[in-house]
């Protein structure tokens, strides 16, 4: 028994420390995103300021760590191997949950998943106990603290709704008072908007998180709260008189130092919220386990009759036990390169910039609720004072970026709003114990205000309401999978026993090491994708389109010479497989394509830079058409033989194994004679074609097929050889050869380029 909890500790320390690095890398842009954004400071002064409200945020989170004690199930009916199983449990699901859910694009939340694994696994455990014992039913709710549950449960979906409407309302008040150019404003009641920032931050983070410090003391705790209304009146003034004072004299801009602060209180709110979802199980194990031990100290204690109502006497977690939690999340803020990609990504994504892919696609309901917001808007002008709308618009008109620098996601007005909005909801509820979603109130807050002020144009209105829907679909989704797993992976540890659960968190510790510690090809070359874009020079252009351009290529003739062999031996689950790829190949097309979007934000060194970007635009832009047209082909191809057609035969079979035969020789070798060879047959093919038309009947759905195959074969080939002259073009003459283009003809000039581009589709 000791060799199996001492190893099940370790076990649950290790998955402890990977899912602090995981969880810290995809969640550090909620508090970084706003301030990285709006470019208020040096990147490194922003992690600074970040790293020190996690820090001393992780020291207050004492208090959060009873929702895995107490929150959920009632210790006084459970032994000290029914906690086990249950901690255990929730950590595996945990880890294979949301490696699951991310490696599927699925939205998730850690909050949410903690909590009702940590239900789905209690449920299980009373279903199992009240069956062995022989128990009525309604003895299930002795071991389930379902008020409790329901109360927390009710608090994360309603701090979504709370949010999106207070981010929507205050960003509205605020750029109504402020407007986009808040210059004359801004000298009158900057300082009051800055002292009412601070004074917020201090309240919500010191004196309502205070009681949740593991160091603190109740009398001063007790001083705090007696005075609360003196210190929040004295601070307010005090901030309020300093930056006015600052503004008129010195003619400051507060703005950087209420971003930064808000990244340090989000952060703080973010380390002193969500740390429970990394270590609160594998603390409470812990406590559990010094119960057991300190009472097995006085005799033989059986830990399958020892129950473990002491749990709710440990009111506080050791404060270094928090620290060193804060540490770890401290180094996975500096030196985690995925936390880094996540942050740069997301702030790409929050640009105004048009034309980049957005992150959520459109959905039937989005439409329906934006379709439904215009009408409404319409009948709103008929009813209200035309003057009123004038006078409102006044108050929204964007500020247009100042010549030879980057358009900003965001102003620095409505960065202080996200920050410390976010924070002081956060704060809040961690105050009160309850467990919120820092990413779905983050990401709820910032696209409330981002409607407040009229981000969401008709050019991407129903992409924001999707992602709205997708993270309300996300929250359930996640809930119910997270209790379901988890029950099913705790019956599995009650019926298999204690060695079963060691191999379980070994399982999870491997998978959580190869899925995020280790990193992917995939992931590798995302980065480097990024650094390229990042300089957007001539020379790494240069060098990422080479690369580019024979990837593609190659994996377009792979993908269609399959499904043309697939397609002859009838090869459904081929077929479908194929049809999968080629989904992944245009996504990922349409990402590189999107890349131009951040160089064009970049700098211009010189005018071959520019005349690079140009280039690795319209080359992305004739491989993205390909990509779309080869998944049309391949999705097809796919329905015909699922639908059991009748398959090709005579000339335009052997034209169609012809066809695959040339793609593999073109992956060998491209070049524009084989190009022109091949452009030859395509017209032959077409004539066979026609002359077995007139010899049999054939129906319209297969003469589609096959005339689309030679369509996509022309389309495809006419494309690639403009993008071959484009990289010859930006290689130079004297590297045409090395481009993979016909060696024999030279280079054609950009206009050449241009006008045979535009007339090749």
């Amino acid at each position: 028994m000791d060799l199996f909890l001492y190893a099940a500790l370790a076990l649950l320390a290790l998955l402890a420390c990977c899912d602090l690095f995981v969880g810290v890398s995809n969640d550090a842009v909620n508090f970084l995103n706003s301030a990285v954004g709006s470019r208020t400071a040096p990147f490194w002064v922003i992690m600074a300021v970040a790293s020190a409200g996690v820090l001393l945020g992780a020291t207050f989170s004492s208090g959060m760590m009873e929702i895995a004690k107490t929150g959920v199930f009632v210790p006084e009916h459970l032994t000290f191997n029914d906690v086990m199983v249950v901690f255990v449990a929730v950590v595996v699901t945990d880890v294979l949950l949301l490696n699951t859910f991310n490696s599927l694009g699925l939205p998730t939340s850690t909050t949410v998943s903690i909590l009702f694994e940590l239900l789905g696994g209690a449920g299980a455990l009373a279903c199992w106990k009240v069956w062995s014992q022989g128990a009525p039913i309604t003895d299930l709710g002795l071991y389930i603290n379902s008020g409790k549950a329901l109360v927390m449960i009710l608090g994360i979906l309603v701090s979504v709704v709370v949010a999106f409407i207070s981010g929507f309302v205050i960003q509205y008040l605020t750029r109504i008072v402020f407007s986009f150019r808040y210059e004359t404003v801004y000298r009158r009641a900057g300082g009051i908007f800055g002292g009412l920032c601070l004074s917020a931050i201090l309240y919500f983070l010191i004196m309502k998180g205070a009681k949740g410090a593991s160091f603190m003391r109740p009398e001063w705790l007790a001083w705090m709260n007696e005075n609360s209304g003196l210190i929040l009146g004295v601070t307010f003034l005090f901030f309020s008189g300093l930056f006015q004072a600052a503004i008129l004299w010195k003619k400051a801009n507060i703005f950087p130092v209420v971003i930064l602060s808000g990244t340090f209180a989000l952060a703080f709110a973010f380390a002193g919220n969500d740390l429970v979802n990394f270590v609160g199980v594998p603390i409470a194990a812990l406590d559990s386990f010094n119960i057991y031990r300190e009472a097995s100290a006085a005799g033989p204690v059986d830990p399958a009759t020892f129950t473990m109502g002491a749990l709710r006497n440990v009111e506080k977690t050791p404060t270094v036990l928090l620290a060193l939690s804060g540490l770890v999340m401290c180094f996975t803020l500096w030196f985690s390169k995925k936390a880094h990609r996540v942050i740069r990504t997301s702030v790409n994504l929050s640009s105004s910039s048009r034309g980049g892919k957005e992150q959520f696609g459109s959905s039937l309901p989005a439409r329906l609720v934006v379709r439904g917001a215009l009408h409404t808007n319409e009948l709103i002008h008929q009813i209200l004072p035309a003057s009123l709308f004038r006078a409102l618009d006044t108050r929204f008109v964007p500020k247009a970026a100042e010549p030879g620098k980057p358009e900003l996601p965001f102003d620095e007005l409505r960065a202080s709003v996200n920050l410390v909005l976010a924070a002081t909801l956060i704060a809040s509820a961690t105050s009160l114990k309850l467990p919120l979603s820092t990413t779905y109130v983050t990401f709820m807050v910032a696209m409330g205000s981002s409607l407040a002020d009229r981000a969401w144009d008709r050019e991407s209105a129903v992409y924001r309401v999707s992602g709205v829907l997708t993270v309300v679909s996300g929250w359930f989704l996640t809930a119910f999978t997270a209790a379901a797993a988890c029950a099913i992976v705790s019956a599995l540890f009650l019926w298999l026993g204690h060695w079963a659960m060691i191999a379980g968190m070994v399982i999870a510790l491997c998978i959580i090491i190869r899925s995020n510690l280790l990193p992917s090809a995939e992931e590798e070359r995302l980065e480097a994708v990024a650094q390229v874009t990042d300089r957007g020079d001539r020379t790494s252009v240069r060098e990422l389109l080479t690369q580019s351009i024979d990837e593609n290529l190659d994996e377009t003739l792979e993908l269609f010479s399959k499904s043309l062999q697939a397609f002859v031996r009838e090869d459904i689950r081929e077929l479908r497989e194929l049809k999968a790829r080629g989904v992944d190949f245009f996504e990922r097309v349409s990402q590189g394509r999107g890349e131009y979007y951040r160089m064009s934000h970049e700098p211009v060194l010189s005018s071959g830079d520019r005349d690079a970007r140009c280039f690795y635009y319209r080359a992305f832009t004739s491989m993205k058409e390909v990509s779309h047209a080869l998944m049309g082909e391949l999705g097809v191809a796919e329905n015909y033989v699922a639908n059991c057609h009748s398959p090709f035969k005579g000339r335009m079979l052997d034209n169609v194994i012809l066809l695959a035969k040339d793609m593999e020789l073109l992956r060998t070798r491209f070049s524009a004679s084989r190009c022109t060879k091949l452009l030859t047959r395509l017209e032959d093919a077409q004539s066979d074609f026609m002359t077995q038309l007139s010899e049999e009947p054939i129906s319209l759905r297969k003469s589609e097929l096959y005339l689309g195959f030679l369509l996509f074969t022309r389309e495809m080939l006419n494309r690639y050889m403009m993008v071959k002259l484009l990289q010859a073009e930006l290689n130079g003459p004297q590297s045409s050869s090395a481009s993979g283009a016909n060696p024999e003809a030279s280079a054609p000039s950009a206009n050449t380029v241009a006008d045979k581009e535009s007339g090749s589709a």
